[in-house]
């Protein structure tokens, strides 16, 4: 294949140009507020279920302190009848008179141990109320980090995407210059070679796989023409010759 020396030395560009492209990319995807983020979501996750569980607690815990007051309450008000009934002096017989004392007495003791479970309760639902109020904090101030990485990944890649959208435009200006047959076989090397299709001749070492050439392939590359386009022996890519290959 041959072309000329301008266009190959274009084609130097066009890889320059790859490879900054390759690196924005990696850089694009290894920002580290990824694994910020990423672990941050983790932590969000596992702090919401505990709030969730926290607040279904205290809902429980709600609706049994309800029950609790309201079995006192019923306590409280049959204990008032009763005594409203031994106060009246409407039971005159002895022994309703002692059943109805007997039942006063079992209905405070009652009371007593059921007012004793409204408090347990209650230091159970206040307990729950403080962890509901300690995992919101939590939850808001993770939620917050998230939204600061989630802001400083997204200004990165604003930063990125544009360094990208203008190294792709250079790309294509300088890559519509370089004759097509010669802009596929570097695309093909390109994909086969890592990223690096086309490497300069210098110092008698190939810049794409380091290598020093051999002397007589350094011998046939000064016979060859200008426009000939030359392959390295050792790694196959495009060799470019420049005043600075020590030819």
């Amino acid at each position: 294949m041959n072309a000329a020396p301008a266009d190959q030395i274009r084609l130097l560009d066009v890889q320059d140009l790859d490879v900054r492209l390759q690196q924005l990319a990696h850089k694009r995807k290894s920002l580290p507020e990824h694994a910020e983020i990423e672990s941050l979501t983790k932590d969000h996750t596992q702090l919401r279920d505990l709030l969730v569980a926290a607040q279904t607690e205290e809902s429980d815990t709600a609706r049994e302190q309800i029950k609790a007051e309201q079995d006192v309450d019923q306590v409280r008000q049959r204990a008032a009848r009763d005594q409203q009934r031994l106060d009246s002096g409407a039971v005159t017989s002895p022994k309703d008179l002692e059943n109805l004392q007997r039942e006063i007495t079992s209905l405070a003791k009652r009371q007593g141990d059921l007012e004793d479970v409204v408090l347990e309760v209650m230091e159970r639902r206040e307990s729950a109320q403080e962890r509901v109020a300690e995992l919101t904090e939590r939850v808001t101030s993770v939620q917050s980090k998230i939204d600061d990485a989630t802001t400083r990944r997204d200004a990165a890649f604003e930063q990125i995407d544009g360094e990208i959208a203008t190294a792709t435009k250079e790309r294509e200006v300088i890559a519509g210059s370089i004759p097509a047959d010669l802009l596929k076989l570097y695309d093909k090397l390109r994909g086969q070679q890592g990223g690096v299709g086309a490497a300069k001749l210098y110092a008698r070492s190939c810049q794409g796989c380091r290598q020093e050439l051999a002397i007589t392939e350094l011998a046939e590359i000064r016979k060859a023409a200008p426009d000939t386009v030359i392959r390295c022996e050792n790694c196959r890519r495009i060799l470019v010759r420049t005043s600075e290959s020590g030819l």
